[in-house]
C-alpha cells in the first residue's frame, strides 16, 4: 500500500489539503498528494496519490472530468460561487428553460473561458486569488478548455435553480459555466452546489468518505498507482533495458510518438517520451 492510488469522497467544507492531511495521518506515509483540487464547498471524488505515486499526479490530472452542480440565478459574485459578496443581482427577472438550454449551449461551444478571479491562476508570478484579496482586480486572461457536455433542467418548485451536469477538460471551472450562463440568458448568476462525480477512469462511487474508520478503509480500498496512467500507451520492456531505463538511459523503441507507461515484468517502472524512435525516460519509479 506504500505506493498506490486512493479514491475518496470529499465533504463539503475541507479543503482539498485537509484531506491530504487526513491521509497522511492515517497511514503514517509523509508523500501524499492529490490530481485536481476541489474548492471547499464542493463535494466528490478527490483522487489521491500516495508514495511514488505522486510523481504520477500530472497524468492523473490531465483527465477528463464529470460535474453535477446547481446554478442559482439572480446574483453574480466576487467568486462566482455561493461564498462571495455580491457583484451584480437582478430582481422580477423571469427566464424560460429554453432560454437557459440556448445559454447553455453557447457557453458550452466556447474553445475557452475566463477563470473566476478567486482561483489559483497566476498572473505575473502571483496568483489571481491573493491578487483579489488584496484589493486588486486581477486581469485574467480566457484558458482553453474543452466542454464536452452540458446539461441544465429546472429544480422543481425552485425557479431561481438549474441542476447542471458537466463534461470538461482539466483545467475547466464549473463557477466560470455558472457564471457564464447568467450572462449569456441575461440574468447575474453563481453556482450554488457542486459534486465531482469522475475523473477519467475513477467513478464517486466507488470512493470511500474520511471518518475514523479511514486506515482500514484505506486498507481495504486502495489501488495499484498504474490506474493513474492507463490511458497511456504501454511498452514493455525486458530485464536489461529495463535496468537501463531504471538509469536513466535512452532506448531504441516502435513506439509511436507519445507519452508511454513503461512496463517491466507487469510492473509499472516510469512514463516516457518517444521522439525519433528513442524511449526517453520522464519519470522514473526507482524503488
Amino acid at each position: 500500500m506504500t505506493d498506490c492510488i486512493l479514491l475518496i469522497d470529499k465533504p463539503p467544507g475541507p479543503t482539498s489539503h485537509d484531506i491530504v492531511h487526513q491521509v497522511r495521518r492515517a497511514i503514517g506515509e509523509g508523500r501524499v498528494g492529490h490530481a485536481g483540487t476541489l474548492d471547499p464547498p464542493a463535494s466528490g471524488l478527490l483522487v489521491v496519490l500516495v508514495g511514488r505515486a505522486t510523481r504520477l499526479a500530472r497524468f492523473a490530472a490531465a483527465l477528463r472530468k464529470s460535474y453535477e452542480g446547481v446554478i442559482r440565478f439572480g446574483r453574480e459574485t466576487t467568486t462566482d460561487d455561493a461564498t462571495g459578496e455580491t457583484t451584480l443581482a437582478a430582481d422580477g427577472w423571469k427566464l424560460a428553460a429554453d432560454d437557459v438550454r440556448r445559454a447553455a449551449e453557447i457557453v458550452k461551444s466556447r474553445p475557452t473561458q475566463v477563470p473566476p478571479a478567486i482561483s489559483a491562476k497566476k498572473i505575473g508570478g502571483r496568483r489571481a486569488y491573493r491578487i483579489a484579496r488584496g484589493g486588486e482586480t486581477p486581469e485574467l486572461k480566457p484558458v482553453a478548455v474543452a466542454i464536452e457536455r452540458l446539461l441544465v433542467t429546472p429544480v422543481p418548485e425552485r425557479p431561481t435553480d438549474y441542476r447542471i451536469t458537466v463534461d470538461c477538460s482539466s483545467g475547466t471551472y464549473i463557477r466560470s459555466i455558472a457564471r457564464d450562463v447568467g450572462r449569456e440568458a441575461g440574468v447575474p448568476a453563481h453556482l450554488l452546489e457542486l459534486r465531482r462525480i469522475r475523473i477519467g477512469p475513477w467513478d464517486v462511487a466507488a470512493a470511500i468518505a474520511p471518518g475514523p474508520d479511514l486506515p482500514e478503509m484505506i486498507a481495504a480500498r486502495w489501488r495499484p498507482m498504474r490506474e493513474a496512467v492507463a490511458h497511456l500507451p504501454r511498452v514493455e520492456l525486458h530485464a536489461e533495458d529495463a535496468r537501463r531505463f531504471a538509469q536513466g538511459q535512452k532506448l531504441k523503441t516502435g513506439a509511436a510518438p507519445s507519452p508511454v507507461a513503461v512496463f517491466a515484468a507487469s510492473e509499472l517502472i516510469g512514463i516516457a517520451d518517444v521522439e525519433d524512435g528513442l524511449l526517453k525516460p520522464d519519470v522514473v519509479l526507482a524503488a
